[in-house]
């Protein structure tokens, strides 16, 4: 744990906010006495949360569009919380609405963030183990998710694989195969 002091925050600032981002100005003073401006886009107020699910020897994957890179990606299902709801609800609705399946165990891994120097938001990973069919609207998806199956047995051969590429989702992975002792 570093023990320096943080960075005085003298103001901040909305300083451009959209229907999904809110992006905030810091004026910060650091213990040397330099100052500077910093911007971070603010995470949601609900917490998000990713899955790694396994249904029988497979790991469930789905592909989805992505309009950051403007293409379909292979990775694991997620998203942001409800009002009111813990990471295991928020698990348990988006693994259903976007896999169609709910899990009998659900296991927390870890918290990570995908940038920290610029993104104020943090997402639980989760396993989800012993599926069942549980099927829920397909909730904001505008189309239905396709699922791919990837075999545990080559679980490890999926942190190279060129179509699955999100670090959440290379971190999430690696944390279950550590969990689970999966090769």
């Amino acid at each position: 744990m570093d023990s320096r002091a943080l960075p005085e925050i003298l103001s901040s600032e909305i300083a451009v906010s959209t229907g999904h981002f809110r992006i905030e100005r810091l004026h910060l003073r650091f213990a040397n006495g330099e100052k500077r401006v910093y911007e971070r886009m603010l995470g949601g107020g609900n917490g998000a949360v990713m899955i790694v699910p396994v249904l029988g020897s497979d790991l469930l994957l789905v592909r989805e569009y992505c309009a950051g890179t403007n293409s379909y990606e292979l990775g694991f299902p997620k998203g942001r919380g409800e009002k009111g709801e813990d990471w295991r609800a928020t698990a348990q609705r988006e693994l259903r609405e976007e896999t169609g399946y709910g899990a009998g165990n659900c296991t927390y891994l870890r918290k990570v963030n995908s940038a920290p120097s610029f993104f104020a938001s943090d997402i639980d990973l989760v396993l989800a183990e012993d599926l069942f069919p549980a099927p829920l609207d397909s909730g904001d998806e505008p189309e239905p998710m396709e699922l791919v199956k990837w075999p545990l047995a080559r679980a490890a051969d999926l942190l190279l694989e060129p179509g699955f590429r999100e670090a959440r989702c290379l971190a999430a992975l690696a944390a279950a195969m550590r969990i689970r002792h999966w090769q």
